[in-house]
């Protein structure tokens, strides 16, 4: 009798369990279309005084945001704008004058003056053909634009126009060769001296273009491209020299998309990117001298380092390798003020370097100012990449550079006097610097930071060079902050952990009480009680502490069993106390934390957010340490949350989806079941710009890659796996997964399956989509790591 009593209690004491382990979120409703959730404000800007804040909105619900405007005083609402008052808008590329007092832009074809006093717009010019990059030259009456790839001087008071360059697409008339200029002179001299008339007038030709040629202007000099791509052409302040940039594509055999449900009817197949070790493109700077009709290019064979190799040559000591001169990619010259000097940024291909030059015109030399270097690779906030050279610029004294660097181990500002070499770090410190800039009266700098937590961003002001920054906002989270033209207000993009984005407006000065602006949020939306999850980090094997976010279950719905979740893109921050980029997945840990998960969302080795060494932390070693932050991650949960061995799960997109087959082959005995998303199983096969930075090239570095893609541990699949893919994925190919695919049958693997999308890209678009894939996620976690007992 007391034993059928005990197994009542226990059996009733389960079904309340359960009863209780329920939720009112369902996968269906948070995979929906996100207005389901309300409408929130997106990419600020002001009006020329500062009276109104622009941004993205779209509270109707339309199939796009439309642009809407908000008075900054009383308690206005905010109010779409007309196409009209649209097209009247100042482009934010508008470019100012020193004083800051006018701007001057393109549009269709015209050049427009706008005058920030009276608010007074001037047509100084109208050539009926694209006009781009308007400028204020050293001497301000005289504008610099770009047409048809040639550089034009306007002088605005007299109205003349200049055309500066003649730059012409294509190669060079060839000259004739030796053998067929002496052939045609002989026959050409043979016959005049026949032929008496025609040597006559001949001889009248001849003299008539002597005279013209004497007293014509010089011809002006033509550049030839020679096949290349101008990508970049500019006009130095004292109008003495253009700068051109020139591209150089390479032939590379890209991989083809088939899209089976093209609108044709037909498959279609979509051209899309070579892989990792490709022919790189050439970027070339060339200097056009207007006083010696030339153009020289600039060589970067003096640059300190640039034969160096890399460290991980020692790991191929069979290898025979070359010290050459490393190909470089340069960035367009940025010019002082004054015209005086000019700075470039390159960066060397392999990544390993980067230097900031100056630039000689007259000789198109350069001069290292300095010099990073980094046996991983260099990036970090404000670093640059690609053409550009991130926070990189000149002070008002014409002097000075700035450029943030990661020199300390976390990316920081710098100034540099290019005079004596000396070198300053303006800020200090185990936090990052972020998008950094001048004050409009040139005695502050304006920089948004993570001083106060990792995980919140913070604008400060500072005194030009260096010394206390001032905290100007006060809200926990993000502040995304727009200053107003006149500088007295901040419009500021806020978001906290569990609240998504919405504007405030605050006066820039410390300690001001931000007012909002915008309620986006739905009664929908509202009605739930969404988790803020907490902020948490744990001792890894090497002894780092991990950071991570943690949402727990009520005690009594507790299931014992964990899921695991692996952000993408490497690179990237997700533990923070801001509204996060994987909404959808914050919504979808709600729902397993209410059916009595507990889920862990790592910040792993290879995370933006804190500094160099945790950035390079899986140099030529992907599934290294940001594995095992996983698996740590794991053991920290059965330690100090409850969590049962054998009842954990892990899951990802893109690098996350990665990380979840590397823990699936490498660590069966934590991970007993994983969902890979639109995964990468090869990095041999992904593209160059990523993968080379951290792995490489494959066939300079075999062993990087051998030891990073999961193709090569199949075979140590023990768990639960299901990989979905979108089959017109442009970024991680289809032919990963199929590939992969391929080797688990081959393996004898039955314990997998694969859900294929059709219609979806890298990232999906489709609500239909989401919501398959997140039900197939949901019921492998449910059958696999729940016993069935419990249900």
């Amino acid at each position: 009798m007391k034993k059928s009593l005990f197994l009542t209690a226990f059996v009733c004491l389960f079904a309340l369990q359960y009863s209780l382990a329920q939720t009112e979120l369902s996968v269906e409703k948070i995979m929906k279309d996100p207005k389901w959730m309300g409408t929130f404000p997106s990419d600020i800007q002001w009006d020329e005084k500062g009276q109104f804040v622009y941004f993205k909105y779209n509270p109707e619900q339309h199939p796009a945001d439309s642009l809407y405007k908000i008075a900054i005083t009383g308690n206005s609402k905010p109010e779409k704008i007309s196409l009209v008052e649209q097209r009247n808008q100042v482009p934010r590329n508008a470019k100012f004058n020193l004083a800051k007092t006018k701007k001057i832009y393109a549009k269709d074809g015209e050049i427009i003056l706008y005058d920030l006093a009276s608010g007074s717009k001037t047509s100084l010019l109208n050539l009926g053909e694209r006009i781009s990059n308007p400028v204020f030259l050293a001497n301000e009456n005289r504008i610099a634009f770009e047409s048809s790839g040639n550089l034009f001087v306007l002088d605005v008071p007299t109205g003349k126009l200049q055309k500066m360059t003649r730059v012409q697409n294509g190669n060079r008339p060839k000259e004739k060769d030796e053998k067929q200029a002496e052939r045609e002179k002989w026959l050409q001299e043979d016959n005049l001296n026949l032929l008496q008339v025609v040597r006559e007038r001949e001889e009248k030709e001849e003299k008539s273009k002597n005279y013209y040629e004497s007293i014509a202007e010089k011809e002006t000099f033509t550049f030839y491209t020679e096949g290349k791509q101008v990508i970049n052409i500019q006009l130095s302040p004292d109008e003495k020299y253009a700068t051109l940039l020139l591209l150089g594509r390479a032939e590379n055999k890209r991989t083809e998309v088939p899209d089976y449900t093209d609108a044709s009817g037909y498959t279609t197949n979509l051209n899309t990117r070579s892989k990792v070790g490709d022919n790189p493109q050439t970027i070339e700077l060339a200097v056009y001298n207007f006083a010696k009709d030339t153009v020289l290019y600039v060589t970067t064979d003096s640059l300190p380092g640039i034969k160096d190799l890399p460290d991980y040559v020692k790991d191929y000591p069979e290898k025979t390798w070359e010290e050459k001169l490393r190909k470089v990619t340069i960035a367009a010259p940025i010019f002082s003020n004054d015209g005086k000097n000019a700075i470039v940024n390159i960066r060397a291909n392999d990544n390993k370097d980067r230097w900031i030059t100056l630039l000689d015109l007259e000789s198109a030399s350069l001069k290292s100012v300095d010099r990073q270097r980094d046996e991983a690779w260099i990036a970090g906030p404000g670093i640059g990449w690609g053409f550009g050279g991130g926070t990189l610029g000149w002070l008002p004294d014409n002097k000075h550079i700035y450029f943030q660097s990661e020199e300390s181990g976390y990316s920081h500002l710098y100034v540099l006097d290019v005079t004596t070499g000396t070198k300053k770090a303006l800020t200090s410190g185990k936090f990052e610097v972020f998008d950094p800039f001048i004050s409009k009266n040139g005695k502050f700098w304006y920089l948004t930071t993570s001083e106060v937590h990792p995980g919140e961003r913070h604008f400060y002001m500072m005194p030009l060079m260096g010394g206390k920054m001032e905290k100007l906002t006060t809200l926990t989270g993000n502040n995304e902050v727009s200053l107003s033209p006149d500088e007295k207000n901040m419009a500021i993009l806020y978001s906290y952990s569990n609240q998504p984005t919405e504007l405030f407006i605050q006066p820039n000065t410390p300690k001001s009480q931000p007012k909002q602006l915008t309620f986006g949020q739905s009664d929908e939306f509202k009605a739930y009680d969404w988790r803020d999850p907490q902020l948490v980090n744990f001792k890894a094997a090497d002894g780092q502490m991990v950071p991570a976010r943690l949402y727990l279950p009520e005690a009594i719905n507790n299931n014992g069993a964990a899921v695991i979740f692996v952000h993408g893109a490497g690179y990237l921050q997700n533990v923070h106390k801001w509204w996060s980029s994987y909404f959808r997945e914050y919504m979808f840990h709600n729902l397993l934390a209410d059916l009595g998960y507990t889920v862990l969302d790592i910040d792993y080795r290879g995370s933006a957010g804190y500094g160099r060494d945790w950035r390079t932390g899986i140099y030529r070693h992907m599934g290294g340490k940001d594995l095992s932050d996983q698996v740590d991650g794991a053991k920290f949960l059965m330690e100090n949350h409850g969590v049962k061995p054998g009842k954990i799960g892990i899951y990802g997109g893109s690098y996350g989806g990665f990380i979840t087959l590397m823990a699936l082959f490498n660590e069966s005995e934590i991970f007993t079941s994983g969902a890979a998303l639109r995964s990468v199983t090869d990095w041999a096969h992904y593209n160059h710009g990523y993968t080379a930075n951290i792995l490489n090239e494959p066939f300079n570095d075999p062993i990087a890659y051998r030891r990073s893609s999961p193709i090569y541990f199949a075979e140590g699949l023990k768990g639960n796996l299901l990989i979905a893919h979108g089959m017109i994925d442009v970024n991680v190919h289809f032919q990963d997964v199929v590939r992969l695919a391929q080797r688990l049958i081959e393996l004898g693997k039955d314990n997998w399956e694969m859900a294929v999308y059709p219609v979806e890209d890298h990232g999906f678009v489709e609500p239909s989509s989401w919501t398959d894939e997140y039900k197939r996620i949901l019921k492998l976690f449910n059958e696999t790591l729940i016993d069935q007992d419990e249900k």
